[in-house]
């Protein structure tokens, strides 16, 4: 379990917020509204410390000498540049993670050395990949490299299952990790794992090879 500050309590933080509580973790919201923390919903069964984010002694009774998280997702990007310097300069936090809104401010928040999230570049960048890349499956880009996550058919086959390292074999893909369609088991395969229609697979392959590999992505 995680010690886990948010500051912000806005749609993000609350989401967030939730989430890591729900995970098991130990959460405190920080917000200058009080009436902001009714985003949190009566489910929320962590903690809240009305206040300004930055703010030491805010900080202190939100329990920030123990935490091992701290997260800035306000919707101001200097307030959020602000608290993670606090976090990380004055009190030694080990991760601290700053939501940042203007891509512009990108460059000064990597050469601070922050770790941060642009909210407008990834949802920017996740639909250009998805657009450029012309399937819903994909993830990510490395290189001539596609990461993709689909749903498995066999029905080119027809069969309901196949070797793993024959599915690589043939068209030079590699099968990075897989669950069971009824979610009842996941697993990083070995060249002899069986795979079965309907599981949920995490492949590499090439772009070029990608249109012949989409008859195993089911629709």
């Amino acid at each position: 379990m995680n010690n886990v500050i948010v500051v912000g309590c806005g749609r993000v933080g609350s989401r967030l917020a939730n989430m890591l509580s729900d995970n098991g973790n130990n959460v405190c919201v920080i917000d200058r509204k009080v009436e902001a923390f009714a985003n949190l919903g009566r489910n929320f069964n962590g903690s809240t410390v009305q206040g300004v984010g930055f703010d030491e002694e805010t900080l202190v009774k939100a329990g920030i000498e123990d935490c091992d998280v701290l997260a800035a997702v306000t919707q101001f990007d200097n307030a959020n540049l602000m608290v993670a310097e606090v976090g990380s300069r004055l009190f030694d936090v080990p991760h601290v993670i700053a939501r940042l809104y203007n891509p512009d401010h990108e460059r000064a928040y990597m050469q601070l050395g922050l770790d941060y999230v642009c909210g407008t570049s990834l949802v920017a960048e996740d639909i250009f990949s998805k657009v450029v890349s012309g399937h819903g499956a994909h993830l990510d880009t490395f290189g001539d490299f596609e990461l993709l996550r689909f749903s498995l058919s066999l029905s080119c086959l027809d069969r309901n299952s196949i070797r793993v390292a024959d599915l690589e074999r043939e068209h030079d893909v590699r099968i990075i990790a897989f669950e069971r369609g009824d979610g009842s088991a996941s697993s990083i395969p070995s060249r002899d794992s069986i795979l079965y229609n309907g599981d949920l697979v995490l492949a590499c392959v090439r772009h070029e090879l990608i249109p012949a590999f989409s008859k195993y992505i089911q629709d």
